[in-house]
């Protein structure tokens, strides 16, 4: 069972400040783990898709999934969804399972309605900035409410996993000297180069 609790200081030492949107993805990322019944991955065998997308107002909910289930931008084995949302869909490649685990509306309603946001966050202050005595009871709150009200956890379900290949194949650029991933690889005048190059 995968404590949330037992990851905040990481994720906060990953994260770099202390916001309530990393805990609320610790708090999803457990309870997506605690649901399929694994273990945080060190390898790619569970795959994060995450629903935030671009210039989305909580993408730090991103790091806390990054932080809890071991589903890393380093590893491949998380992507985004743009869906402006802040769910999860965590898969279990091993045995093709899956769980979808979303924040309630109502407690993130009540967090936007707070200090935090209205005189810090809204008014262009940097989180870094935010005094402790403001953001501590916010996180305290989202650690502490129980999944069932803080969070909608659904079935397992079925998730047929398709592997992308990876290429282990690659080139040096003939224009900036540089290591290039064959697939990305272009002909220019005759010569293999890079995106940038071509």
């Amino acid at each position: 069972m995968t404590d949330p609790k037992d990851w905040l200081v990481l994720g906060q030492q990953f994260h770099g400040h202390k916001c309530p949107a990393m805990p609320n993805g610790l708090r999803v990322g457990a309870a997506a783990l605690n649901k399929l019944g694994v273990e945080p991955t060190g390898d790619t065998n569970l795959h994060a898709i995450i629903e935030t997308g671009e210039y989305h107002c909580a993408t730090c909910f991103a790091d806390g999934i990054q932080t809890i289930t071991g589903c890393t931008l380093g590893k491949g084995n998380i992507e985004k969804k743009p869906m402006g949302k802040w769910g999860l869909t965590l898969i279990d490649k091993k045995t093709n399972r899956a769980v979808r685990v979303v924040p309630k509306a109502q407690p993130m309603l009540a967090t936007k309605d707070t200090p935090f946001f209205n005189n810090y966050r809204m008014k262009g202050v940097p989180p870094t900035q935010v005094p402790d005595e403001v953001v501590e009871p916010l996180i305290e709150k989202v650690m502490s409410l129980p999944d069932e009200a803080l969070l909608n956890v659904s079935e397992v379900f079925d998730y047929e996993w398709k592997e992308p290949a990876h290429s282990f194949e690659s080139f040096i650029c003939e224009e900036c000297g540089e290591m290039t991933v064959m697939q990305y690889g272009r002909i220019k005048e005759n010569k293999k180069v890079c995106i940038s190059c071509a």
